[in-house]
């Protein structure tokens, strides 16, 4: 009933109801009748459109003009279907028989067929004064074929018939993403801590998600494998007692190496209700230079901030800021009720010019201090293709601000839109260096999920800095190594020092990690190892073995200096020798997790610890929550055709998912199974 009740709230603010409009639904297929998702549905001689859902439905609204409905999907063949006063329009796609190949090279020779124009270059066929219309242009950019006008006029071209004996060379892609290097086994004898911040960004998926759909390749780096993994919830136990969040923990076999164990970890954020959340303060930032200029860029960032203003409540205040060339304030803060004066500031946006995104961040900053509001939530939300090219714009500079800016109390949201200019890299650390979380939004049902279905976890947060620190047990683990979270790492001494940043979580929010572990006294060469220490003897290590917690003493914090290492709980003499320790006067334990957290406006961290016995379930005893979280993580693996993805297959990911649906809402997890099968 909620999301219903946001959809019409939707409509209703987007597209006033002149006289004649109607709002048309309905659903796309291919001729097995499979939903089509990421369908671009336009209505011709507009800049209206909007993309089919997983579930390969849509809503949009049509005024009194509109004649036709466009849809379009790479790889089908595109269609138009008269409106004439329906507003119920099923359609089935099939595939295009004779498209371009967008990868083709100049130079490629093809047998034109009777009849249809041939021109040898792009600039030709403006030269010929080829008619196209303005919305088979918008298509192409739709479409991700192009950044350059007469490209896309070629494109809109062929959709017309028009052929070209040398096609048009693929357009350059910007896009910017942060390198990853896979982390590796680790020795516990010699490396007993794994710390990393919690990650809830969820970017990723629906950025992977958006090349697949559009037939595009996915870049290596594009694949942060933990975001895919977070992007799903896993109905973890509720948390109850003092920590503002529960821990679940479940070892089995791994699905794509049996010989060895995976270990899931997963946390859940406190549920707060909606009517007893703190009043927000927002600044909307959105970005309006000239590279937002398309109908996936502004146009959908104006429906996506739509739904958010339908959650608002009075107490709740809004300012809009935009940069362009210039930052400018457009809108002062406003109460969160006065939904037609904020709609009517977003409506009026329209972008052109260069990008001063440092100009705009620091006018966002002055707004939220202006009204900041002492215990609420006070946030900026930056809307962008990342594209900065004025003022303050490298990589460096912008997280040298944030940082600065950060001890405000003011957090941040960052919202990417559009795609071949995307620069990834950079929303991710404004995002993770200003306090806050990142999602790409890819089609307005990715907006809704973010902004009205996760409107607690994507805008309130619980508890700040949140660090993991696993230590494994060399009794029972031979090697472990973290699946994902690479650019989340943190040396173990920043685990115990308060001035360390780290993840945010919000309310209801769930954090998956896995572990890959190789057990003791497995024979399985190839593993990393590092020579015995010679100054670690006997004494050194039964010192810092000797003293180790038991898991009732969890939440002890004093005496623990800032920067100072944690207690070794499993150390022992065999970690001087270099030699597996004995199972004698050892816990049986596979590790122990502790967790470090702050509270929202705490400068001083608390200390959560859990021990994982070592019950290894098998593979018919698993959860399904682990098995899909695997399935996840294995298809991670495949698309960045990790050397550890061991024997796993798109087969194997389609079936291991399918088994482990479960109770599926939303319907993101077909969606993933749809996804795998089309990368199939």
């Amino acid at each position: 009933m909620k999301t219903f009740l946001s959809i019409i709230a939707f409509l209703l603010l987007t597209a006033p109801q002149a006289a004649g409009q109607i709002v048309i639904k309905g659903r796309v297929t291919n001729l097995n009748d499979d939903p089509l998702s990421g369908v671009v549905v336009m209505i011709k001689g507009s800049n209206v459109s909007t993309l089919t859902d997983a579930e390969g439905k849509y809503f949009i609204t049509a005024g009194p003009e509109a004649k036709i409905l466009l849809f379009s999907l790479r790889g089908m063949k595109r269609l138009e279907e008269p409106i004439a006063g329906r507003t119920v329009i099923n359609i089935q796609m099939v595939p295009e028989t004779a498209a371009l190949p967008d990868t083709a090279h100049p130079g490629g020779h093809n047998t034109p067929p009777p009849h249809d124009i041939v021109v040898s270059h792009p600039e030709d066929a403006v030269s010929l004064e080829v008619t196209v219309s303005q919305e088979e242009a918008d298509y192409a950019i739709v479409a991700g074929t192009s950044r350059d006008r007469r490209a896309d006029y070629a494109y809109a071209a062929h959709h017309k018939s028009a052929y070209y004996r040398h096609p048009y060379p693929v357009p350059q892609n910007t896009e910017s993403y942060s390198g990853i290097d896979e982390s590796g086994y680790r020795d516990p004898l010699r490396e007993p801590y794994s710390t990393f911040s919690i990650d809830v960004d969820n970017a990723s998926y629906s950025n992977v998600r958006r090349f697949i759909n559009l037939g595009q390749e996915v870049p290596k780096d594009a694949v942060r494998i933990e975001e895919m993994i977070n992007y799903f919830k896993y109905d973890y136990p509720k948390a109850t007692g003092e920590h503002p969040f529960s821990v679940y923990t479940e070892a089995g076999i791994c699905p794509w190496n049996t010989n060895h164990y995976l270990l899931h970890i997963g946390l859940r954020g406190k549920d707060i209700d909606k009517s007893e959340l703190p009043p927000s303060n927002l600044v909307f930032l959105i970005d309006v230079s000239g590279s937002m200029n398309y109908p996936n860029k502004l146009p959908l960032l104006k429906s996506a901030f739509g739904l958010l203003v339908s959650e608002l409540r009075e107490q709740d205040r809004v300012a809009i800021v935009v940069y362009a060339g210039a930052a400018g304030v457009v809108l002062e803060s406003t109460p969160g009720n006065n939904r037609p004066a904020i709609m009517q500031a977003l409506e009026k946006l329209q972008a052109g010019g260069s990008t001063a995104g440092g100009a705009g961040l620091m006018l966002a900053y002055k707004i939220a201090e202006k009204n900041f509001i002492k215990g609420g939530n006070n946030r900026i939300i930056l809307a962008t293709d990342g594209d900065f090219n004025v003022g303050v714009s490298d990589n460096a500079s912008m997280e040298k601000l944030v940082e600065e800016k950060r001890g405000l109390g003011v957090y941040m949201t960052v919202l990417g839109f559009g795609m071949g200019n995307i620069k990834d890299d950079k929303m991710e650390i404004i995002a993770d260096k200003g306090n806050g979380n990142y999602a790409y939004i890819d089609n307005i049902q990715e907006a809704r999920r973010v902004l009205v279905q996760e409107f607690g976890g994507t805008l309130f947060t619980i508890a700040k800095d949140v660090k993991f620190q696993v230590e494994f047990n060399p009794t029972y683990v031979k090697a472990y190594r973290l699946v994902g979270y690479e650019n989340r790492l943190l040396a173990d001494r920043d685990f115990n020092d308060d001035t360390k940043d780290a993840g945010e979580m919000g309310a209801g929010h769930t954090v998956t990690a896995l572990y890959e572990i190789v057990p003791a006294g497995s024979e399985e060469t190839g593993l990393p190892t590092v020579d015995p220490l010679r100054y670690q003897g006997t004494g050194a290590g039964a010192s810092a073995g000797g003293a180790y917690r038991t898991a009732g003493e969890a939440n002890y914090s004093e005496g623990i200096g800032v920067g100072s290492a944690s207690e070794i709980r499993y150390g022992n003499e065999a970690a001087g020798s270099g030699m597996r320790p004995s199972m004698k006067d050892v816990p049986r334990e596979l590790c122990n997790i502790k967790l470090r957290y702050k509270d929202p406006g705490a400068l001083t961290s608390k200390l959560f610890s859990k021990t994982v016995g070592t019950d290894i379930k098998k593979a018919g005893e698993t959860t399904d929550r682990y098995r899909f979280s695997a399935a996840v993580a294995a298809f991670g693996m495949i698309l960045r055709d990790s050397k550890f993805r061991g024997t796993a297959t798109l087969a194997d990911v389609i079936t291991l998912a399918t088994g482990a649906r479960g109770s599926d809402p939303d319907g993101y997890r077909a969606e993933f199974i749809r996804l795998v099968q089309s990368t199939r």
